[in-house]
């Protein structure tokens, strides 16, 4: 009952990271109820910042070291906007033998800021391809004026389209330009400087 009344948002999990029990205020963070939350895994509610934290605290753990442990995190709050903050991991068990508990806080530090988007990265050899794409140029072209095989050019390609996702080559020299790989309002399509 007591449980339940703490304004701060906090859940008990295994020591695997699954909910057992957590607070209307946990709950809330969510967008949902605390029974919803039994059985969910508090690593894919809340999403770490940094994967070598999970990693030290589950080595800390094997090794039954019961220090506080603090995760930075990212989840989506029920009205869609992003936010941050910390989980604290407490071990909590009735001896120092037994698998312990945890006993997870979270502290709300605010909305988070947009990610700035990556500046694209592309190899000369990819902008030089993609130059030749939005010049109309095939495959089989491409590979001639570069000096690889065709499949050298659909190595690149693939691996820009596996970056990017776009759905066709026409949304792949978009991006491209959109991106600033390619230089704007010149004839033929050159890669940009800079």
């Amino acid at each position: 009952m007591l449980f339940d009344r703490v304004a701060v948002p906090v859940a008990v999990c295994d020591v695997y990271g699954t909910v057992q029990a957590a607070n209307p205020a946990m709950a809330a963070e969510c967008g949902t109820t605390p029974g919803r939350l039994r059985g969910q895994d508090v690593l894919d509610l809340f999403r770490p910042q940094e994967s070598d934290q999970v990693e030290r605290i589950a080595q800390a753990l094997r090794l039954r070291h019961r220090p506080r442990y603090q995760v930075s995190v990212r989840w989506r709050a029920p009205n869609g906007t992003e936010r941050h903050g910390k989980l604290t991991a407490d071990p909590v068990s009735d001896t120092v033998e037994d698998t312990p508990a945890l006993l997870v806080m979270l502290r709300v530090q605010g909305e988070a800021e947009p990610a700035e988007p990556a500046p694209a990265r592309v190899t000369p050899i990819e902008a030089r391809i993609l130059a030749l794409l939005a010049d109309g140029a095939t495959t089989a072209r491409a590979a001639r004026e570069t000096g690889l095989t065709t499949d050298g050019v659909t190595y690149h390609l693939r691996r820009l389209s596996a970056r990017w996702g776009p759905a066709n080559r026409t949304e792949l020299v978009a991006r491209a330009y959109a991106l600033g790989v390619l230089a704007t309002g010149v004839w033929p399509p050159v890669p940009a400087t800079g």
